[in-house]
């Protein structure tokens, strides 16, 4: 039971990360879908810690790296058909 908070702090922390780098590539542009989703799971992490499920918390912000890192992905290879 004590390790849920380590654990949720490290993928908020890791999911927190992702969603930034997305946002700095403008995935909002590119991805939309993809980006608003890895930010409501990210909220939505927030809101399970905030309510001491800690394995809610940590599914959610696992999802929202996962939805991150696909706008990344769309993000790139958006901006490689541009050039």
């Amino acid at each position: 039971a004590a390790c849920g908070p380590v654990l949720y702090l490290r993928g908020m922390h890791n999911a927190e990360a992702r969603v930034d780098q997305a946002r700095d590539a403008n995935a909002k542009w590119h991805a939309p879908y993809e980006f608003h989703l890895a930010e409501a799971y990210l909220k939505q992490a927030r809101i399970e810690a905030a309510e001491a499920s800690y394995e809610d918390a940590i599914h959610y912000a696992r999802v929202a790296e996962e939805f991150s890192a696909r706008a990344i992905g769309i993000t790139a290879a958006q901006r490689q058909v541009e050039q």
